[in-house]
């Protein structure tokens, strides 16, 4: 047995710090939670004046682009497949020791060969061959041609440059759109991603058109939901968020341009947003062609208010931070930003805790609670005072395994 001690330990249902905070650890299971949590032999790892969290969960990343060594888009048409599997060893690293300890991946837009290499990051960490948080899985993101997430719609290639096939995600009509999402399922996507309307990093098209016809995003629902799969949408623009969300799918990526309207359609839905709004502070598009610039200043204004007006009406939100669009390690200031944008940081870390975990259909974790996944977390302070504290992460454990932080001494009470 192992037991944790900190100052004070973050109730996230009631959103109140109880302190002190202790919890008792057996195997990879919080075996008890407060002082009578503790008992004589137990190794004991003193955290001080820190204060615990559940393990943090990102909705929205892509470890197989970003970090160290990353060129931008040409490195979808250089980096063959193991390279990119090498490159997010190191991205999964860093995203848990920053404490997010589950993170779903939302889809390659890269020659793969149909292999899903998400998938495969997943099972080599769950092995423990390599650290990195629990990862759900989408596979290749379904677009169609031309569409968002289409490669070419990056740097204007020539038509025989960079073809990708159905098994990579390229699929048009009814038919191809529900092969489509069969192949992701039967590698091992355990979500499905789509996207049902333009986006800021693409060349042509506005960035809130709708992509997909509403037949086809209605077969795209039927496949993953028969199989008891939610589907995950990119989309921007308010007409597009409501068809998405006549046909059904679950949770709304982005959703920069939603207005009135559309949210007061999403909550009677019961839809979910991820809206990824640090990206409007913090993407570099320095180096970006001037069209894309130009969508950003337009987009990014309307991103930071569209936030806030979902929250204030009951929107269900959970934190996503489309990393690498913000650094990989870096996802905390996602956190910080929402609360920039008005929501209560009560409210931020549901976001990041149970309300991801009720979007996964994760019981398992997201509190600190008695027979839940030992994923905890140490910061140096209260987050309900302070979100920012969040961005300095001590003490990491997944599992009931330590990954950052902490050394345990025996017997100390």
């Amino acid at each position: 047995m192992l037991t944790l001690r900190a100052a004070g330990l973050l109730d996230v249902d009631a959103g109140e710090i109880v302190r002190p905070g202790v919890l008792r650890i057996d195997g990879d299971r919080i075996a008890g939670v407060g002082g009578a949590a503790r008992a004589a032999g137990d190794e004991v790892i003193d955290l001080g004046d820190a204060i615990l969290l559940p393990g943090l969960m990102d909705m929205e990343v892509n470890l197989l682009m970003g970090g160290r060594g990353e060129t931008g888009l040409p490195s979808s048409v250089k980096d063959d497949p193991a390279l990119r599997v090498l490159r997010a060893v190191g991205n999964a690293r860093r995203t848990l020791r920053a404490g997010f300890t589950t993170v779903r991946n939302l889809g390659l837009f890269v020659k793969t060969g149909g292999y899903l290499l998400d998938v495969a990051l997943g099972k080599a960490i769950d092995q423990g061959w390599i650290e990195g948080p629990r990862i759900v899985p989408a596979g290749h993101a379904i677009t169609p041609t031309g569409g968002h997430l289409d490669p070419t719609m990056f740097s204007a290639f020539a038509p025989d440059v960079l073809k990708l096939t159905l098994e990579e995600g390229i699929a048009n009509g009814v038919d191809e759109v529900r092969k489509a999402v069969r192949y992701q399922i039967k590698h091992g996507a355990q979500l499905i991603k789509i996207c049902v309307s333009g986006g800021v990093m693409s060349l042509t098209g506005a960035p809130g058109a709708q992509h997909y016809s509403d037949e086809e995003l209605r077969a795209i629902v039927d496949e993953a939901h028969r199989r008891g799969l939610k589907v995950a949408a990119h989309t921007h623009g308010a007409d597009a968020v409501k068809h998405a969300v006549a046909a059904g799918i679950d949770c709304i990526e982005h959703g920069f341009l939603i207005d009135d309207e559309t949210i007061e359609l999403m909550v009677a839905a019961n839809t979910w947003l991820v809206p990824t709004t640090r990206l409007a502070d913090a993407m570099d598009m320095s180096k970006a062609d001037e069209a894309l610039k130009a969508k950003a200043a337009e987009m990014f204004p309307k991103a930071r208010a569209s936030v806030r007006a979902a929250y204030e009406a009951g929107v269900r939100i959970a934190v996503g931070t489309d990393a690498p669009a913000i650094p990989h390690g870096r996802n905390a200031d996602e956190l910080v930003a929402l609360v920039e944008r008005g929501l209560e940081p009560a409210d931020v870390l549901r976001a990041a805790t149970i309300n991801a975990a009720d979007l996964i259909d994760a019981p398992d974790r997201g509190r600190l609670a008695e027979g839940l996944l030992a994923d905890v977390i140490a910061v140096p302070g209260d987050p309900l005072r302070d979100i920012a504290v969040t961005q300095d992460v001590r003490f990491v454990m997944k599992g009931g395994k330590v990954v950052k932080g902490g050394t345990a001494h025996v017997g100390q009470r």
